[in-house]
């Protein structure tokens, strides 16, 4: 399955990226410089939630592509439960 995103959900996705990579960078500052264990988790939380959100918004834009490759996925002989697998464990994935 190929990733299409565009315009502006390409820009959403990348952005919550980078905000998460900043997030984490800042996670490892603060353990390195021995900072208090709320601030810690309450930082890891919103890089986890970033992620979540990024995944999630790939997972929208990418529907119309997923559904396109059911298609082909009957065609070259997946049966309904192969395909419900596969599109579940994606799902599930971001649980």
């Amino acid at each position: 399955m190929e990733l299409e995103l565009e315009g502006p959900n390409l820009k959403s996705v990348l952005n919550r990226l980078r905000r998460a990579q900043g997030q984490i960078s800042g996670v490892i500052r603060m353990i390195e410089e021995g900072r208090d264990c709320e601030d810690v988790v309450t930082q890891l939380a919103a890089a986890s939630r970033a992620l979540d959100r990024a995944g999630f918004a790939i997972i929208a834009s990418g529907l119309q592509t997923c559904v396109a490759d059911i298609d082909a996925a009957r065609a070259n002989g997946e049966d309904a439960v192969q395909i419900r697998t596969r599109l579940e464990r994606l799902f599930l994935s971001l649980a």
